[in-house]
């Protein structure tokens, strides 16, 4: 290579040029369809009568060292719209159940044997805002929303359609937008489903850019529901608190340095 005087950087540009010509046409994105095809999902969410899946998450924190740490957890959802949920999450921290019967709000910590109640909730969205307002969430919520187009687009700076990815071996539709503080890319299923896989935030308010990560798998659209399948009924023992003492319900530890933040 030292014979030939073409700098390293050089052939690395250009095989980069060539496996860019050669990427089939069909994973190569479309210019301006980002927001289009983020619309297109959004609508098919909102039709959608009731939605189950499970999930995988993780998130990332800074410490004040400068070391990026990773934490982790799984869980499942049952959507029925407009005002029943049921979520669990199980994590190294935490081990929560969400329900919401059109009325009441129930957080249950098991690991806690010990619940919080919240009345006067009659719909998801509400639910969303009322766990956000507490400094609580549920793990991509706002893919839960009734207008999931409405409240996402609405800070957008720039969208891409970047081309197109597998996630747990399905094809999506591979996005990504800029918002002022924070970047977020959304994997959307190829063809008549066009449901969320993966869905990333990186904050770009934070030193190294952490990541959120929500992986989706085992979507089902119009399932069938049980009228009990959101009801709360308190565990032997279990005792009901004030909101305060569960606010430790969390995919983070307790000394976690993000918990200060």
């Amino acid at each position: 290579m030292r014979g030939l005087g073409v700098p390293l950087r050089a052939v690395f540009a250009l095989l980069l040029m060539m496996l860019i010509v050669l990427i089939p046409p069909q994973t190569r994105a479309a210019d301006d369809d980002a927001l289009e095809i983020l619309k297109t999902t959004s609508d098919y969410l909102a039709s959608q009568k009731s939605i189950s899946s499970a999930f995988d998450s993780a998130l990332e924190v800074m410490t004040p060292q400068g070391e990026k740490i990773q934490f982790n957890s799984s869980g499942t959802l049952l959507l029925h719209r407009p005002n029943e949920i049921r979520a669990t999450r199980t994590g190294g921290y935490a081990d929560v159940q969400l329900l919401l019967d059109g009325k009441t709000a129930t957080l249950y910590g098991k690991n806690l044997n010990s619940y919080v109640q919240l009345d006067g909730i009659s719909s998801v969205n509400q639910l969303i805002d009322v766990l956000r307002e507490r400094g609580m969430s549920m793990p991509g919520a706002d893919l839960l929303l009734g207008d999931l187009y409405g409240t996402l687009s609405a800070d957008i700076l720039e969208a891409k359609h970047i081309g197109r990815g597998v996630i747990e071996g399905n094809e999506c539709e591979h996005l990504a937008f800029r918002n002022q503080d924070t970047d977020w890319q959304l994997w959307v299923r190829v063809g008549d489903n066009p449901i969320p896989c993966k869905y990333v935030i990186t904050s770009k308010a934070v030193g190294m850019a952490p990541q959120y990560t929500l992986i989706i798998r085992d979507w089902k659209t119009d399932v069938p529901v049980e009228k009990t399948a959101f009801a709360f009924t308190p565990p032997e023992g279990a005792k009901k608190v004030d909101t305060d003492a569960l606010s430790s319900l969390d995919e983070l530890p307790p000394s976690s340095p993000a918990k200060g933040q």
